[in-house]
């Protein structure tokens, strides 16, 4: 069952949001309120591996 937020908006448990693999270190990643409005085209978990997305393996 969802919590609800003290705006009135509810929200999911973390173990019930939605998860991607990050391209760069093949580790899974989950929704995060940022990314709301653009999850679809959500690819990689942080900054550091959209910078590194040319050297796989190298980044972490």
């Amino acid at each position: 069952m969802p919590k609800k937020h003290v705006n009135g908006k509810a929200t999911q448990l973390p173990s019930e949001r939605a998860s991607k693999v990050c391209p760069v270190y093949g580790l899974p990643f989950s929704w995060r309120r940022r990314w709301e409005r653009d999850w679809d085209n959500v690819r990689y978990c942080s900054d550091r591996c959209r910078a590194a997305k040319g050297q796989a393996g190298q980044a972490h």
